[in-house]
C-alpha cells in the first residue's frame, strides 16, 4: 500500500474535508549504473569540495544562496522555515474558475485526493459540485518546503490535484523565433488548409490513451533481455561471491532478475553507499586471475 505524500485538510469556504495526498503517476523508467570499463565496478557520485578535492559529509554541507558569481549568503534551516506561509497541512480553494480557461502549459504534476475517515461525504459534494457546475478550485498548498499552486478538479469518483505552473515560470512565446501574421504571408493557400482540414477529421479518433505505450522502452528491454541470454551480464569482482540474498542494484526489473536465477547468473549488487550494511567477511580474492577475468569480460562487451 502507497504512502501517502502529505496529508492534511482541503478546505473551501467553510468546509474542511480531511484528505491524504497520493501520487497520481508512476515512474516506468529503466534505470542503468555507471561502471568503470576498466573493472566493470559501479562509479559513485561523491559530494567533494570544488577546492580541495575532499569528500564532505552531510553534516558540513549547508545551503547558499549564489546572489552574483563567487558570492553567497548562507541560509539557515529556521530562515527557510521562517519563509513557508501558515496552514502548511491545508489545500485551501481561494476561486473557482471554469475548466476550461487554463492553459495546458501551467499543468504540472498530478496528485490524488484521497478522503480521510468519515469525511466521504464532503468530499463527494465538491466532487459532485465540481461537475455540475464545470468549474475547478484554485488553490495554494505547501507540499514539503515549496509552496504550489493548485486546481482542484474531478476526475471520475475522484478528485484530482493538479500542481500548476506559477506564470513567472513560464517563457512568453514571443522570446522565440515563432511565425506570426497571416498564413498568405507564408504562401499558404486556402486550398492547402482544406486539404489539411480534411487530413485531420480523416485521422480523428476518441481519446483512447490505454492505445499508446511507450515503444521505446519496451524495445530498451528485449535489448537487455537479449543481453543477458547471450552472457552479457557483468559480475565486478567484489561481486562474485555475493551470498544469494544480496541486494540488487536493478530495483525495476522483477522480471529479469528471475531470468538471471534461471540462468544461475548474478545481477550486479547495489552501489555501495556508506550508509549500508556492512557485507558478510570472506575470504581475501587471489592477486591473480581476477582482474585477468574482468579484462575478458571488459573486451568482450566492447566487441559486442
Amino acid at each position: 500500500m502507497a504512502r501517502p505524500i502529505w496529508t492534511g485538510t482541503l478546505s473551501f469556504g467553510l468546509l474542511n474535508v480531511p484528505v491524504s495526498l497520493m501520487s497520481a503517476e508512476r515512474s516506468v523508467d529503466l534505470h542503468f549504473r555507471m561502471l568503470d570499463s576498466r573493472s566493470n565496478t559501479p562509479v559513485r557520485y561523491e559530494r567533494v569540495n570544488a577546492e580541495t578535492g575532499e569528500e564532505v559529509p552531510w553534516k558540513d554541507i549547508v545551503k547558499a544562496f549564489e546572489y552574483k558569481k563567487g558570492s553567497y549568503v548562507v541560509l539557515d534551516p529556521e530562515d527557510i522555515r521562517s519563509a513557508s506561509p501558515e496552514g502548511r497541512e491545508a489545500v485551501e480553494v481561494e476561486t473557482f474558475v471554469d475548466a476550461g480557461a487554463i492553459g495546458a502549459e501551467y499543468f504540472e504534476k498530478p496528485y490524488y485526493l484521497v478522503p480521510g475517515k468519515k469525511a466521504e461525504k464532503g468530499y463527494v459534494l465538491l466532487r459532485e459540485t465540481l461537475k455540475r457546475t464545470g468549474k475547478i478550485g484554485i488553490a495554494r498548498v505547501v507540499i514539503r518546503t515549496r509552496e504550489y499552486l493548485s486546481a482542484v478538479m474531478p476526475k471520475g469518483d475522484s478528485l484530482l490535484l493538479m500542481l500548476l505552473r506559477y506564470p513567472q515560470e513560464i517563457i512568453d512565446a514571443s522570446e522565440y523565433s515563432i511565425p506570426d501574421g497571416k498564413p498568405a504571408d507564408y504562401r499558404v493557400s486556402a486550398k492547402e488548409i482544406d486539404m489539411a482540414q480534411q487530413l485531420i477529421e480523416s485521422m480523428s479518433d476518441e481519446w483512447q490513451p490505454d492505445a499508446f505505450r511507450d515503444e521505446f522502452r519496451d524495445r530498451l528491454r528485449k535489448v537487455i533481455e537479449k543481453r543477458m541470454k547471450s552472457k552479457g551480464v557483468v559480475v565486478t569482482p567484489e561481486e562474485e561471491t555475493a551470498p544469494e540474498n544480496a541486494a540488487t542494484n536493478v530495483v525495476d526489473f522483477m522480471s529479469l532478475l528471475q531470468q538471471s536465477l534461471k540462468s544461475k547468473r548474478r545481477t550486479p549488487a547495489k552501489g555501495g553507499g556508506e550508509e549500508e550494511a556492512s557485507p558478510p567477511k570472506r575470504k581475501a580474492p587471489r592477486k591473480t586471475g581476477r582482474k585477468t577475468a574482468a579484462k575478458k569480460s571488459t573486451r568482450k562487451r566492447g566487441s559486442g
